[in-house]
């Protein structure tokens, strides 16, 4: 919040949402048509011509849709179990393939420390569970599950989409006119999420972001870092928030999302600094000021410097 009690200024733009759609390609069918008096099958193929054109023309644009990067191979066998995932404080359950989470180093050992040797000897009367289990206390529900919907279709919502007309990314539904061009509290729902971690509202792909760097996924990182940088109109206190959880939850030689907040807060400098959040985040401290300091310094040394060489004068130190 701003100073005086009043209410704190978002980052200028637009922010995007809109309504998650369930349909897959897995599910969609052809409808066949139905008559009354249906020729041999030798004249309905020399008539109709060859069936798959039909069908080709119709899933032509989606296979012909850009994606980002390279998504992971969601080729899932017949025979792979299923393992139980216990995520968060509330402890809730999600299901998931053995296959798809072995994508991910962090997931596959945990079910290669499951798998039972079988040079091992069984008692008679073994009793095991029916599935394996993976326990994740520190896990929000919410973007284990945007990490799962990423394991088994390369993206999460909303998915990135790219614009041929200007070869920029976008957000899928961007130009809906649901949510578009809006900062309200749809896109603020849409944007953030809250993290029992956090104890408060911090930006979803923040936290999916630092979800795979535990898990090992970093095409994973890469799609939330660019997403983040696709959302606008953010409060600065969530954007505070929402850096510090990222300091929290990230090594230190991790420079991406780290550098994200530190351009992001000096080139909207002028709206922290009015900012009551601010001020008071300054004075609790830690690395993630001093990191702001030390790109402030650097912001300033290329003014100066330009100054300096736009007036051709040398100094020496």
């Amino acid at each position: 919040m701003l100073s005086k009690r009043t209410p704190e200024s978002p980052i200028p733009g637009r922010y995007r949402a809109a309504k998650a759609s369930a349909f897959t390609l897995q599910s969609r069918r052809v409808p066949r048509e139905r008559t009354r008096d249906r020729a041999p099958k030798d004249k309905e193929r020399d008539s109709s011509g060859s069936g798959s054109g039909s069908i080709g023309s119709k899933t032509r644009p989606v296979e012909q849709r850009r994606r980002f990067d390279k998504p992971p191979d969601v080729t899932i066998p017949p025979t792979s179990p299923i393992v139980m995932l216990r995520v968060g404080p509330e402890k809730r359950l999600f299901a998931a393939h053995e296959a798809i989470l072995r994508t991910s180093p962090f997931f596959a050992a945990h079910c290669t420390a499951q798998t039972p040797n079988p040079n091992a000897p069984r008692p008679r009367l073994a009793q095991q569970s029916p599935s394996k289990r993976i326990d994740l206390p520190d896990e929000q529900a919410e973007v284990l599950s945007c990490v799962l919907e990423y394991l088994y279709k390369g993206d999460y919502y909303p998915r990135l989409r790219h614009n041929s007309r200007t070869q920029t990314w976008e957000l899928e539904d961007a130009d809906a006119g649901v949510g578009a061009g809006t900062s309200g509290e749809l896109g603020q729902a849409t944007a953030t999420v809250f993290h029992h971690r956090a104890r408060g509202v911090i930006l979803r792909d923040t936290a999916i972001y630092c979800a795979a760097e535990k898990y090992n996924l970093p095409h994973l990182q890469r799609i939330a870092l660019r997403k983040q940088g696709l959302h606008t109109g953010i409060q600065c206190s969530t954007i505070l928030a929402s850096a510090r959880f990222a300091y929290a939850n990230t090594p230190d030689t991790e420079s991406k999302l780290r550098a994200h907040y530190l351009a992001l807060i000096v080139r909207s400098r002028g709206t922290f600094m009015r900012s009551g959040t601010m001020q008071a985040e300054m004075e609790r401290g830690g690395k993630l000021f001093f990191d702001l300091f030390v790109a402030l310094c650097n912001h300033m040394d290329d003014y100066t410097g330009q100054s300096v060489d736009s007036s051709a004068v040398t100094t020496h130190c």
